[in-house]
């Protein structure tokens, strides 16, 4: 569930960032009451008969909301194996309560400190609990985009090579931010700070945070920004993700200790990448017992909560 600006599917006007999850509440809650809306028994599939259905099993939903109207029941076969799981973002604390209220899933960008992870956990715990849920309902996923290498020494060098970005490297990092921002960072002056209307209201914050970090708006430039995205930093000493395959099953057993559910590997998806990651990764962690050799053979819901 993600709660981004309807311009990525028309015109419509953005919403703000609170009435997006609103919006985004409503749905969820008019789709489930749709997936719902076959009854036990209702789906009959009896050929020699000519039944399909069972009328009477079947909830003829009327939805009427600030944001949708729709009708059911749900003109599909109904899901045999429960609700779809459902996995959200968002670290605001509308976002949060959000997450606790509904998903399975939460997606977590947050610094990997002890105490921000425990006070991350806690919030989503607390806000489960408050919607009538128990915390352990939402799996906590913390966002990991490693580089594998395959020695410290490699590691020290990449690190070392991303201190200095050149104008290239910024201008890409700009444009992926462009993305997740939906402003286009490309048109500004590189070396003025961020202007101060720039960010409309439904902007996802967690993105502003990444961007701008700790250091002030009205002062920084822009390519200040860009330049500490751009730096690397080692997982051996926890200033980022650079590091051999066993640096990395440190710091997963590290975030274990704290509670942590499971890490969500994120970044560059092309095949190359991938098998340079995995390839280095996972008999490491199999060995540590970090990653499942198999699966539970049920539903996703069970093997998402099974490890």
């Amino acid at each position: 569930m993600h709660t981004g600006s309807a311009r990525h599917f028309g015109d419509a006007p953005a919403l703000g960032h609170d009435a997006a999850y609103d919006r985004a509440e409503e749905w969820l809650s008019g789709i489930r009451a749709l997936w719902r809306s076959w009854g036990e028994g209702a789906l009959v599939r009896d050929a020699p008969s000519g039944v399909y259905a069972d009328g009477t099993r079947l909830d003829a939903t009327a939805h009427r909301g600030e944001y949708y109207a729709f009708d059911g029941p749900l003109n599909a076969v109904p899901f045999e194996r429960g609700d779809p799981v459902i996995a959200s973002p968002g670290g605001s604390g509308r976002g949060l309560a959000f997450a606790g209220t509904n998903s399975d899933i939460q997606l977590a960008l947050a610094p990997l400190t002890e105490r921000s992870v425990r006070e991350y956990r806690a919030r989503i715990h607390a806000a489960a609990v408050a919607a009538g849920r128990a915390p352990s309902d939402v799996t906590i996923m913390f966002a990991i985009q490693p580089v594998i290498v395959s020695s410290p020494e490699e590691a020290d060098r990449l690190v070392a090579a991303s201190a200095q970005p050149d104008e290239a490297t910024l201008r890409q990092i700009a444009q992926r931010q462009s993305s997740d921002l939906e402003t286009d960072l490309t048109a500004l002056d590189l070396d003025a700070p961020l202007p101060e209307a720039l960010f409309a209201e439904h902007v996802s914050q967690g993105s502003l945070r990444r961007l701008i970090g700790d250091r002030d708006r009205a002062t920084t430039p822009l390519r200040a920004h860009l330049t500490a995205l751009a730096r690397l930093g080692r997982i051996a000493d926890r200033t980022g993700f650079v590091g051999t395959a066993d640096e990395f099953a440190d710091l997963v057993e590290e975030l274990g200790t704290w509670g942590n559910d499971g890490v969500l590997l994120w970044g560059d998806l092309h095949p190359v990448t991938v098998h340079r990651t995995l390839d280095e990764l996972v008999p490491v962690l199999r060995r540590r017992g970090i990653l499942r050799r198999e699966y539970t053979g049920a539903r996703l819901r069970t093997d998402l909560a099974a490890f």
